[in-house]
């Protein structure tokens, strides 16, 4: 008969005692590498990575503003046209009503009339002579009648077809506003975000950051004076504009006059020189005549990106005035400071 062993028991609490054991281990092996060597968290980015995500999302913010300011410009003129056309349909509906009102008052006069049958009215009356004269003038009441009938008719067509193109157009401007919510959405992200970053930097960091920014700041006024080296005097004038407003904040969707975004500032500048400018990179840079970049003059508008979506106005001596992002103020810079993609000149 074999031997009956009893388990060996437990030791009390000897679970517990090698839990805490393994935690104890593994917190070891996670403060330590595998050579005994510990291990560090993620090292915080440094003050220049920083200022290059900043960098990308001033960028990608631009990005959005252009389109919100390509969705605004045809928000606006959306909104124009639904005016319009109310403005139309308002006419309409008062000549309308006087077409109504002249029908009214023919109406009457031949219920008044008691409507005699003609030959009767002809035989019993005094006067045949007169009577034939009344009898034209009913005829010719009855063709004013016809004729304010198709009056009434056809102000009553272009009522309709004015309200129909009025709602057409209220749901293309829904679809705008709609549009412009989500543009101008993702540029507040986009600078709520950069602002985030920046206040990770310290002072001394910030304000190496905005020293960078400005570092192409112009020197003595008459270096750089290009007047005389403009192709006629509204390139001289926009360039003068732009001169003006040096110094002037950068903020999105502004067109002056005394804060622009980079089309904002361009639109603005020409403006003063008697040019109409549309509002968008993507659209200025399709005005007037492309010119390369060894050609270019005093008051070309030159673009920057391959989405076209940055543009400064050409000074002279490979320089340009815009307006750059919301960590610097307008301002004079290298035309090379940011990837060249193409130029106009607009006058």
């Amino acid at each position: 008969m074999g031997t009956h062993r009893r388990p060996r028991q437990r030791a009390k609490g000897g679970g517990r005692a090698r839990t805490a054991a393994t935690i104890t281990l593994a917190g070891a092996a996670t403060a330590t590498g595998l050579g005994g060597t510990t291990v560090h968290a993620d090292p915080q980015p440094t003050a220049a990575q920083v200022r290059a995500k900043v960098d990308k999302l001033y960028q990608e913010a631009e990005v959005a503003t252009e389109k919100y300011n390509g969705a605004k410009e045809k928000a606006d003129a959306a909104e124009r046209r639904l005016e319009d056309l109310r403005d139309e349909a308002a006419r309409k509906e008062y000549r309308l009503n006087s077409a109504r009102e002249a029908l009214g008052s023919v109406a009457a006069a031949q219920y008044r009339s008691g409507g005699l049958d003609p030959a009767l009215q002809l035989a019993l009356s005094s006067d045949p002579d007169r009577y034939l004269d009344g009898a034209a003038f009913a005829e010719r009441a009855g063709s004013r009648q016809q004729a304010e009938v198709g009056r009434v008719r056809k102000e009553l067509r272009g009522i309709e077809q004015l309200r129909g193109a009025a709602r057409v157009e209220a749901a293309s401007l829904k679809s705008r506003r709609a549009e412009l919510k989500r543009h101008r959405e993702t540029v507040t992200g986009k600078l709520e975000k950069a602002h985030r970053l920046l206040a990770r930097l310290t002072t001394e960091e910030r304000a190496d950051a905005g020293d960078r920014a400005s570092r192409s700041a112009p020197g003595p006024r008459e270096d750089l004076s290009p007047s005389s080296q403009a192709p006629n005097s509204r390139a001289a004038a926009a360039v003068a504009y732009a001169y003006q407003k040096l110094g002037s904040p950068y903020v999105w969707g502004a067109t002056g006059p005394n804060a622009f975004d980079c089309s904002g500032l361009t639109q603005a500048a020409y403006r003063a020189a008697g040019i109409s400018l549309p509002r968008t990179t993507y659209a200025q840079i399709d005005t007037g005549r492309r010119v390369a970049r060894s050609e270019l003059l005093p008051g070309d508008l030159v673009f920057f990106y391959s989405g076209i979506s940055h543009v400064g106005i050409y000074v002279g001596n490979g320089r340009m005035i815009h307006a750059p992002n919301p960590s610097a103020p307008v301002r004079v810079a290298p035309v090379d400071e940011m990837p060249f993609a193409g130029a106009a000149r607009v006058a």
